[in-house]
């Protein structure tokens, strides 16, 4: 039994529906009131509380459970700084929560900054992207439901994508997921998980996220180390300075980057006297 009306709601013959992060696939073959007909295309056991991905459908839902209204007007009073929301699926769901903080904010409270994850196929719809920048404090590229929800030779032009925009708006951006997923069990990655890394930093991401490898792996030290000599290593290396120079995003006009324009020119100048 699925209970979320929304999704039969939203699916149409020919919709693809994936079960617990992709390991059971099913597309819709027919609808009825409350029910959907599923072609299983890739079969498996399904456990309970598993999750359902709708890449070819978005849901005219909240991204704001009963509960995550309560925990967030909670969070509001402890003051945290800031705020992430999953599954965002357009700018309108950014608009929410902003319009929920401010509802909320307890007088002389700090309001939090607001974080989007970017993990579904909508993010990317006409000006989307754009404006979900605009709209937040700062993006993550969330490649584990990304990547479930788009075919995976797509999800590195897409992470490459978001971080293209929040560098060209001066937002930070943060990219997460499976970093250096070998390390749950091992205490060196893959060769590939490095390179995987080392991209992220050369693509000109703000920070990047460990997940499993540090909240339930057997070598957290080892994975936050590993992380750190990575970035380390490219920070130092010549071929970044030069990327991030040739990418760097045209200055605006604005008091601010006049400051830093002038601070970045040669400070050794000639007087005549």
């Amino acid at each position: 039994m699925l209970p979320h009306p929304e999704i039969i709601e939203a699916s149409e013959v020919g919709h693809v529906l994936l079960v617990d992060d992709g390991k059971v696939k099913l597309t819709v073959i027919g609808k009825g009131p409350s029910y959907l007909d599923c072609r299983v295309d890739v079969p498996g056991k399904i456990s309970n509380r598993k999750g359902v991905n709708t890449p070819d459908s978005v849901l005219k839902i909240s991204p704001l459970t009963p509960k995550d209204r309560s925990d967030l007007e909670y969070m509001l009073g402890i003051g945290v700084d800031w705020v992430a929301l999953s599954f965002v699926q357009r700018p309108e769901d950014i608009e929410e929560i902003l319009a929920l903080i401010d509802a909320k904010l307890p007088d002389g409270s700090f309001k939090p900054c607001v974080m989007a994850k970017i993990e579904k196929p909508s993010c990317f719809d006409g000006d989307n992207l754009s404006r979900l920048v605009a709209l937040c404090n700062g993006i993550m590229v969330a490649r584990g439901d990304l990547g479930v929800e788009c075919p995976p030779e797509d999800v590195p032009l897409l992470q490459k994508t978001i971080i293209d925009e929040c560098r060209k708006q001066g937002k930070p951006v943060v990219v997460a997921t499976q970093m250096l997923e070998s390390m749950i069990e091992s205490p060196t990655p893959t060769r590939a998980e490095a390179s995987d890394v080392a991209t992220a930093i050369y693509d000109g991401a703000d920070a990047i996220m460990l997940s499993a490898e540090s909240a339930a792996g057997k070598y957290p030290e080892e994975s936050v180390a590993m992380q750190q000599r990575i970035i380390n290593r490219v920070e130092g290396d010549n071929h970044y300075r030069k990327i991030m120079d040739q990418n760097a995003p045209d200055p605006e006009d604005t008091p601010t980057d006049g400051t830093l324009r002038n601070w970045a020119l040669p400070n050794s100048v000639t007087l005549s006297l």
